[in-house]
């Protein structure tokens, strides 16, 4: 992640108005040496790791996109009570969820709000690693958009995000749809400090197995 945008802007700055000879190959990394954005050659290469990058995909040929890995819903659930953050956390307070079911078909209307979507896909963040997610187009496209955080170095568990209707229509899901698109960026070292935090491992409690 870049932490520090002046002195990216300085370092871009100083490398972009520098003469490039010809005759040298130009490396991109030494341009941009700060992170870099895994192409699916090295998602699909991760995935065989131990533990692997992501488990527990549906279809990892579909699933493994150009440049991120698509994650998708397991369970729809309806926020219920107040949310807290303090400094220290010692006075965090997330909403339960109540889930929404699926009709036998496997799908679910959402009228417009907010609603916690729990992922099927376990994952694994490497030490040198860390991500970001987008939604896929489909749902902007549709009035609707997901609330994500990052995916701290370190990371291990099956993640949770919201997904928020706009549209007035409201927003039909089916089970197992592809919502996300995971980003992995390559840091510029491994980090001195992994996660530790109350997420780590969430959601890998027996009923979710």
């Amino acid at each position: 992640m870049i932490r520090n945008p002046l002195f990216f802007s300085s370092a871009l700055s100083e490398t972009a108005f520098r003469p490039i000879r010809a005759d040298k190959d130009i490396n991109k990394e030494s341009l941009f040496p700060f992170m870099t954005l895994l192409p699916d050659t090295e998602i699909r290469r991760l995935l065989k790791n131990m533990p692997p990058l992501a488990e527990n995909l549906i279809d990892e040929n579909i699933q493994v996109q150009p440049d991120g890995l698509e994650l998708t819903v397991r369970e729809v659930q309806e926020l219920s009570g107040c949310g807290a953050v303090d400094f220290d956390n010692s006075c965090r307070q997330t909403p339960s969820g109540i889930p929404v079911g699926f009709d036998e078909d496997g799908w679910v209307f959402l009228s417009p709000g907010i609603y916690r979507l729990l992922l099927n896909e376990i994952v694994h963040i490497p030490p040198d690693l860390a991500a970001v997610a987008r939604p896929r187009s489909s749902l902007i496209r549709s009035g609707v958009t997901l609330g994500t955080a990052v995916w701290d170095s370190g990371y291990e568990g099956r993640s949770e995000c919201l997904i928020v209707v706009h549209n007035p229509e409201g927003f039909r899901i089916r089970r197992n749809a592809r919502v996300m698109q995971l980003l992995f960026f390559r840091l510029s070292g491994d980090v001195g400090k992994k996660y530790d935090g109350i997420y780590q491992n969430e959601n890998l409690d027996k009923w979710y197995k």
